[in-house]
């Protein structure tokens, strides 16, 4: 499903979609009835890094995205920039993916994909991720793993159930189980947040203040690392944020019918 979203001089953003439509799933797919409010207050200001990010970052949610494109996107994504990873999603859905209308194309399904010989994955840049892909495929076609019974399992279990497929190792497992399965509790680690935590907390970092959402936590210093940080120096002041006002989003949709 396809989704046009426009924001206006004010910085209001409005969804193109129906009433219903929104209520129904955008409400819930941009987590909008979850209050962020609590996370942001839960930052102490005498952590002075993380009180600016957390500020800069305010209106970060954590999408509800499906589980399946969330973990094949994430094994794509070892040791490729953001621009090469969209590139390969796009390949796939264009390839192998059910054609939504003007131009746009569903994410293949796994079955779809499992039917691909790794030779022609290798044509959507996916270098050496091209067995990865058709493995993690091919297990899901197959029934040998259900993520829908994913669901239901304990963070713990399903962090064990993750790194069981091929090329799942621990820092792809925390980022499926943060925006694919919305465990908010799951903090993963990538070159980005390492750098931060060396940098800012070289005496290490408190993530037990932050438990059960410690991954909202991590997507402020994601974000602000990556938007407003150089190198790990310590942010600039006059870094603007580019996310919308999460006020701004529901009250625009609700004008929408």
């Amino acid at each position: 499903e396809c989704l046009t979203i426009e924001t206006s001089e004010d910085g209001t953003v409005r969804l193109l979609c129906s009433e219903e439509r929104y209520r129904n799933f955008w409400h819930s797919y941009f987590d909008l009835s979850e209050d962020y409010s609590h996370f942001l207050q839960a930052v102490p200001s005498s952590d002075g890094y993380l009180t600016q990010a957390a500020r800069r970052s305010s209106g970060i949610r954590i999408l509800r995205q499906d589980p399946w494109e969330v973990l094949v996107s994430f094994v794509i994504s070892q040791q490729k920039n953001i621009p090469a990873i969209k590139r390969s999603v796009e390949l796939l859905s264009r390839r192998y993916g059910e054609p939504l209308g003007e131009g746009v194309y569903a994410f293949p399904a796994p079955e779809a994909l499992a039917k691909v010989p790794e030779e022609e994955l290798l044509a959507c840049s996916l270098g050496y991720r091209a067995k990865y892909i058709r493995s993690v495929a091919l297990t899901v076609a197959e029934g040998k793993a259900n993520l829908v019974t994913f669901e239901s399992m304990e963070d713990e279990a399903l962090l064990s159930a993750l790194m069981q497929f091929y090329g799942v190792g621990i820092k792809v497992a925390h980022c499926v189980m943060l925006f694919g399965f919305h465990r908010m509790s799951a903090f993963p680690r990538d070159v980005w947040i390492n750098r931060v935590l060396q940098t800012e907390y070289p005496d290490g970092f408190p993530l037990e203040r932050y438990e059960g959402f410690a991954g909202v936590i991590q997507q402020y210093m994601f974000y602000y690392a990556r938007t407003c940080g150089d190198d790990g120096e310590t942010a600039s002041a006059n870094c603007k944020p580019s996310i919308f006002p999460v006020k701004g989003v529901k009250a625009a949709t609700k004008r929408i019918g």
